[in-house]
């Protein structure tokens, strides 16, 4: 009896680390890995509280889809390094010359800080190769300020059914997305990346989503969002230069829809 009741001790202890593991924001959000002046921009983009939104929790597999220059990446790799997963679906490495700009920075940030060590990196080809990942593995998938882009690409409705397509029953679609006014036509979306709610949410239910909640979290009241350079015109990329530096870094970045949708549990 005293052997079996130590046998049930030793278990409990084996399982203790995984069941108290938590996230070290800290380290995620203003480790040394940061990019240069990317930490700066967690007051503007709220990482914690938009991934505590979306439902992040150790021991899942997320997804983030077009990561760019992993702005995001940079917090989300640390967070699931040795507790979870990470799949950054970036550019086709046989596409355009941007494509390929894109995901070599990418690529080559990721081979600079051991941090990055466990994520994985697949690649989006669409039409004929939409698959990021293997159909019903993804528990959570994000997507930061990419709606336009994929409007711009005439891919949207592709992107949507890829990422329905590796959530799990029951899994999340995060979306973060420069917020347009209603009533924008599609045109208007595509030059200037402000998308409307009622658009993307559009997207997301013809693909077989749910909207579930709707966070202001990274709402900007301040952004009036006429500038003829579209969103581009605010910080960071601050696209006139110098013309009205301080009236556009006054403004802050852009006004930001955040949604959280879910694929219908089985």
């Amino acid at each position: 009896m005293l052997f079996v009741r130590t046998l049930a001790v030793a278990a409990s202890l084996l399982m203790a680390p995984l069941a108290l593991a938590e996230f070290d924001w800290n380290t995620a959000l203003n480790g040394d890995h940061r990019g240069e002046g990317n930490a700066a921009r967690n007051d503007a983009r709220h990482p914690r509280e938009t991934l505590e939104f979306f439902g992040i929790e150790p021991g899942m597999t997320v997804m983030e889809v077009s990561p760019g220059g992993g702005w995001y990446t940079e917090v989300l790799a640390p967070l699931l390094k040795g507790t979870g997963k990470l799949i950054a679906a970036h550019y086709d490495p046989n596409g355009g010359s941007y494509s390929r700009r894109s995901l070599g920075g990418f690529l080559q940030k990721l081979g600079e800080n051991d941090v990055y060590s466990d994520v994985t990196v697949s690649y989006l080809q669409p039409p004929m190769a939409m698959k990021p990942a293997p159909a019903g593995s993804v528990d959570i998938a994000v997507a930061f300020r990419n709606v336009h882009s994929w409007m711009r690409m005439n891919q949207v409705e592709m992107f949507f059914a890829a990422i329905y397509d590796a959530l799990k029953p029951g899994g999340v679609f995060g979306i973060v997305q420069h917020r347009g006014e209603p009533g924008s036509d599609i045109e208007s979306m595509k030059k200037t990346a402000y998308v409307t709610e009622e658009q993307v949410i559009e997207y997301a239910e013809l693909a077989g989503f749910e909207l579930d909640a709707r966070s202001e979290v990274n709402a900007n009241a301040r952004d009036t969002k006429d500038y003829p350079g579209g969103v581009w015109t605010l910080p960071p990329v601050l696209r006139d230069g110098e013309k009205n530096r301080d009236k556009y870094l006054a403004i802050g970045e852009s006004d930001r829809m955040t949604l959280r949708f879910r694929k219908p549990a089985e």
